[in-house]
């Protein structure tokens, strides 16, 4: 009777060593993707500032292109249509 208790208080004490493991390497991997959701959401702001930055060049290259066309027409060097 003595040895069953013995194996099972060993198998019980594996089972628990086994949780503790596992318990670990969670809160290892719940680490992880904090860090991972953190660089996800600096990208994500990354690629809205470039786009605004997109946003505000196409503005500047509109205005530049009508300045050239008003001043190609005062020059004469373009056709008025």
């Amino acid at each position: 009777m003595e040895n069953i208790e013995n194996l099972i208080l060993e198998h019980l004490r594996a089972l628990r060593g086994g949780l503790e493991r596992v318990e670990h390497e969670l809160t290892e991997v719940k680490l992880r993707l904090t860090s991972i959701e953190a660089r996800v959401s600096l990208l994500e702001k990354g690629v809205a500032n470039i786009h605004g930055d997109i946003s505000l060049l196409h503005s500047r290259l509109d205005r530049m292109d009508a300045r050239i066309d008003r001043i190609e027409r005062r020059l004469e060097l373009k056709e008025v249509v």
